[in-house]
């Protein structure tokens, strides 16, 4: 009777088993999963593979075994966790500041705008992209499957933070340091270096123009590899191998962004900036400002040093003026309006953009169409050639997609406008562009830690932030 019990429950732990299963690869919307199913009834049911074959040993074997078994059930768990429910994200900068801290540990949701299928299945549980110590690669880079993904609690809104790969990190330089440079930037920044002569390209044809820009690129690209010794070597990453970036969706599909003396415009209409935007400011201080302010306001000490060196420093609307008021510390303060337009995207595009005044430019939406015409090519370049596989040539003025002559396009995915609040501080998409669907890895949920990098041990920990809600950051 007791036997005969034992295999009802062993039948009923089986089914529920089976049932989860079923549900999740439904969600997945992918089959390969039934290959686990004997598997599963095996371990309930018929009990042919002895997968505790190790219990039956002497010790120290089973000893051993024991800690391999419960390490391995571990990474497994870690991993398909990761994959397909949360990760953790830890902000690495100050590009969100003062929303996101530098030392922040955020809970990062993949369901709520659907998990990814793995595009690089095979790699090592708990890394991205690099083995620490051995600095090789995490992940095996046969098979690469096509990007798919899961159905999600919604999609993603206007003003979300989100976690995303690092849309500009296809192509970097192996070398330590410069494996966190835009690889773009280095060689058009390389190549204006060897050619510091050169001519305006306002007064170049579009068809010169072009011309320029490409010995300008490929003369630094030229120098890159050639200098292997400095530089490494030149490695692709699949879609989900890049960084991790965090940023703020201030541009959805399909609508027209365009940046005017700092202020977002979404289709002709100001975009709300978030509480805790930053824009640096040139401050001159007659004294130093106190450590007591300084912890007050949150001023921390790589903004002290960045008004150290540079003469300016990020600072809040609420800073600025609680500054201004200490006339006994405070000169003067005043809005850093300087801005290059060498490093705006697209860096072939000759737009004279700056990060302050930039656009208008239009948002690929999935299934909508773009003109495409001199002008505007270099903005829409990259999404139709590197996001979207296309081959595109401009020859004698005129555009061919795959062979054919090309007047307009239509997008295969949504792209989205990321940007920090810490405005003058941030590498975000005025720099490189759109973010494509397929590069969207979750959306942060709450802060489950924070320690404050400027001040070590138990004095570091920001108790204010623990388990502060992410979407209560506006």
């Amino acid at each position: 009777m007791k036997k005969q019990d034992n295999k009802t429950i062993q039948w009923i732990k089986f089914i529920l088993v089976l049932i989860a299963w079923l549900l999740f690869c439904y969600w997945l919307e992918s089959w390969l999963g039934l290959i686990v199913v004997p598997f599963i009834y095996d371990a309930y049911i018929s009990k042919k593979i002895n997968w505790g074959w190790w219990k039956e040993r002497e010790n120290p074997l089973r000893f051993i075994m024991s800690w391999v078994d419960a390490i391995v059930f571990a990474l497994v768990a870690v991993y398909f966790i990761n994959l397909f429910f949360f990760q953790n994200y830890v902000i690495p900068s100050s590009s969100l500041e003062k929303s996101l801290l530098t030392g922040d540990y955020l809970f990062v949701s993949k369901m709520s705008y659907g998990p990814r299928i793995p595009q690089t299945p095979l790699t090592m549980p708990l890394t991205q992209h690099t083995l620490p110590v051995i600095e090789c690669k995490s992940y095996i880079e046969w098979p690469q499957w096509e990007y798919r993904r899961a159905k999600g609690l919604g999609d993603i809104q206007l003003n979300d933070i989100v976690v995303f790969n690092y849309p500009a990190g296809d192509t970097l330089c192996s070398s330590m340091q410069y494996q966190a440079f835009d690889y773009y930037q280095m060689c058009y920044g390389i190549g204006y270096q060897i050619y510091p002569q050169r001519p305006n390209p306002d007064s170049l044809s579009y068809e010169q123009r072009q011309e320029f820009f490409n010995i300008i690129y490929n003369a630094g690209r030229n120098k890159i590899w050639a200098n292997r010794a400095e530089y490494g070597e030149v490695i692709t990453r699949p879609v989900d191998r890049r960084e991790n970036y965090v940023k703020r969706c201030v541009g959805l599909p399909g609508q027209t962004l365009q940046i005017k003396d700092h202020i977002i415009y979404l289709d002709g209409k100001e975009n709300k900036e978030p509480d805790n935007v930053q824009y640096t400011y040139y401050v001159k201080l007659k004294q130093r400002i106190p450590e007591e302010m300084m912890e007050e306001l949150g001023i921390t000490m790589e903004e002290l040093a960045s008004l150290n060196v540079n003469g300016y420093m990020p600072m809040t609307q609420k800073v600025k003026e609680e500054l201004e008021k200490r006339s006994d510390i405070v000169e003067s303060i005043r809005l850093n309006t300087d801005a290059d337009d060498k490093e705006i995207y697209p860096l072939n595009g000759n737009m004279h953009w700056t990060r302050d005044n930039y656009g208008p430019v239009w948002i690929p939406k999935k299934g909508e169409s773009i003109d495409l015409t001199p002008d505007n090519i270099a903005i829409y370049e990259r999404p139709i050639k590197v996001y979207e596989g296309n081959d595109l040539q401009v020859k004698d003025g005129k555009i061919y997609i795959n062979g054919k002559e090309a007047k307009s396009y239509t997008f295969k995915m949504d792209y989205y406008w990321m940007m920090g609040d810490n405005r003058h501080n941030s590498a975000d998409s005025r720099y490189w562009g759109f973010v494509p669907e397929d590069h969207i890895v979750g959306k942060p949920i709450f802060i489950w830690w924070s320690s404050d990098p400027d001040r070590g041990g138990f004095a570091g920990i920001r108790w204010s932030r623990l388990f502060s809600f992410v979407d209560n950051i506006k």
